[in-house]
């Protein structure tokens, strides 16, 4: 059996390490999406949020411009 480390042993890890360890973690997943379990409260969130779109239309600004505008506060 795999033993996985606790806290202590995982914030003795880089930064950099421990953010592959995340992507591995989540690239693991992959295999069997239908495996994790999925909350009620998130259903219905996801339900409430559709409807709140489909009633004010308003899908947001493209994505490049929305860097853009982050871009401009970075360099300002």
């Amino acid at each position: 059996m795999i033993s996985i480390p606790k806290a202590p042993e995982l914030a003795q890890l880089s930064v950099a390490d421990r953010l592959d360890l995340l992507d591995e973690l989540w690239a693991s997943f992959r295999h069997a999406p239908s495996d994790i379990p999925i909350p009620d409260w998130h259903i219905e969130e996801n339900k409430r949020r559709l409807a709140a779109l489909a009633n004010d239309g308003n899908h947001g600004r493209p994505a490049e411009d929305v860097i853009a505008t982050l871009r401009g506060w970075h360099a300002g």
